[in-house]
């Protein structure tokens, strides 16, 4: 009788992945698509990532999509939200200031899961 061959492990949903990393931006804390795609070990990848932000409404569990904001800190999944404000609204609830769709003091509010979670 020939032994079962060993399971393989079930395949990694990039969405998931990125979701799972938005969940660990901390509250008044804002990450960007190409850092959470280069931690994921998608260099290029930062497309993808605001795809998977424009479907974390479809997860399981809350993502926190309005923490991932593009590379110079602006709010560029805005439009993505039930109001064009939503997202801005979402980000001050949570003490970070917004002037003209981006991210006031971003570079001391950015959070580098490279480097955060290393």
């Amino acid at each position: 009788m020939k032994p079962a061959a060993p399971k393989s492990p079930e395949p990694r949903n990039f969405f998931q992945d990125v979701h799972e990393v938005a969940r660990l931006i901390p509250r008044g804390r804002v990450s960007t698509y190409g850092a959470i795609a280069h931690y994921l070990g998608a260099r290029h990848g930062a497309r993808t990532v605001g795809y998977a932000m424009m479907a974390a409404h479809t997860a399981d569990q809350y993502v926190p999509a309005h923490r991932v904001v593009n590379r110079l800190g602006h709010l560029t999944g805005r439009l993505h939200y039930a109001t064009p404000f939503a997202m801005q609204e979402a980000l001050e609830a949570e003490g970070i200031r917004v002037e003209e769709d981006r991210v006031v003091e971003f570079s001391k509010l950015f959070w580098d899961p490279s480097t955060e979670l290393a």
